[in-house]
């Protein structure tokens, strides 16, 4: 995957005042190019999107089982009864 400063394929500018001083560490494309950049970068998501869902298609069919191939247990019921650990009084716990 690229990086998103690897779709500007153009000049970036940094944001200046008009006395050619230095205003902020912000990097100025024009709209063109950025139209360009994203219409990219989404082109690529749509291409990484089909891969990954391709994917994940062939991973499930190779791990679906027929249900007729799946055993089947009976309900089980505990042949002993299982009690709490702790007793449920509050007057106890708070003790």
């Amino acid at each position: 995957m690229k990086t998103p400063a690897e779709y500007l394929q153009c000049p970036v500018f940094n944001l200046t005042y008009p006395t050619g001083e230095s205003a902020e560490e912000v990097p100025v494309v024009s709209y063109h190019d950025a139209l360009q950049a994203v219409e990219a970068a989404l082109a690529d998501a749509e291409k990484y999107r089909y891969l990954l869902m391709r994917a994940l298609r062939r991973s499930n069919a190779a791990n679906t089982v027929a249900p007729s191939l799946i055993p089947t247990f009976p309900a089980a019921m505990p042949e002993t009864p299982v009690l709490p650990l702790y007793p449920n009084d509050d007057d106890e716990m708070a003790a």
